[in-house]
């Protein structure tokens, strides 16, 4: 059986990192379905070779070898550790560590492997990226391009670009740099992993338009209804809601705490939209 741990990151990296997290794979190989959530990931297999999942526009599926341990970082949008490329080039790719940070990955390679345990190997990987994120400086307007583009309380992409006094050619260009992907999939991706967020947490559907379950958490984040959720949900994962959450119910049963990843995306529900308008 997989175990999976998520957990906030360090607070050096609270404002670019949305969680990390140690996975454990059994006595069999494992089926990890990827799916997009609008930033970019690192896979660091614990004896093995690092990863960089570059921001995904559909779903990923990888076998992950039994008896495997992984350490990961999960990015917010708009935020990527140093890379020699924009985020444009690396959409839907998986590249080793090696081919972008050289002997960096190396020594990384070499940290995680002495840790003791995983969980002081994943801290000696926030500990790289804190030292790396002091040195770089990250889009300002991205940044709040991709608050404002958060589920809750749709607006128009023109809408943002006008709110940031950007062209709408100005906010796609920097949003396919900076992101991977043009505002308006990454709204769609966001949309998607607010409704996530809705059914992980077990939140309480508001009940708007006579709505309930899952058709009621659909218009809770956005969607105009249900059929609309599931069109985007075999578009983002390959699969139907339903699938995806494992059973049933209205919200997540595959077992694992997924409370630090969808914790950024309540916290944003909570919070007063901001005015484009």
């Amino acid at each position: 059986m997989t175990a999976y741990v998520e957990r906030p990151p360090v607070p050096g990296l609270a404002g670019v990192v949305r969680t990390v997290w140690i996975q454990r794979t059994g006595d069999a190989p494992y089926v990890q379905r990827h799916l997009p959530t609008g930033g970019v990931e690192i896979h660091f297999p614990v004896g093995g070779r690092p990863h960089l999942l570059g921001p995904l526009t559909g779903p990923r599926i990888e076998v992950i070898p039994a008896h495997t341990t992984i350490v990961g970082v999960r990015f917010r949008p708009g935020a990527a550790p140093p890379l020699p490329a924009g985020l444009d080039e690396l959409a839907d790719q998986h590249l080793g560590l090696a081919e972008l940070w050289g002997r960096t990955a190396d020594r990384l390679v070499e940290a995680v492997a002495l840790a003791a345990t995983p969980e002081q190997g994943l801290a000696a990987l926030q500990a790289h990226l804190v030292r790396e994120f002091r040195r770089t400086g990250l889009d300002p307007l991205v940044g709040e391009a991709v608050q404002v583009l958060m589920p809750w309380d749709p607006v128009g992409v023109d809408a943002v670009a006008a709110h940031l006094a950007l062209s709408a050619s100005q906010l796609r260009r920097r949003c396919l740099q900076a992101v991977g992907m043009s505002p308006k999939v990454l709204q769609r991706t966001l949309r998607f992993q607010g409704f996530l967020a809705l059914a992980q947490s077990g939140a309480i559907a508001t009940g708007r338009r006579g709505a309930d379950g899952m058709a009621s958490l659909a218009v809770d984040a956005g969607y105009a209804d249900q059929a609309h959720l599931s069109r985007e949900c075999l578009r983002l994962t390959g699969v139907t809601p339903r699938q995806l959450l494992g059973g049933d119910l209205d919200r997540c049963a595959c077992g694992h705490d997924h409370s630090a990843s969808y914790a950024p995306f309540l916290a944003t529900r909570r919070r007063s939209p901001v005015s484009v308008r």
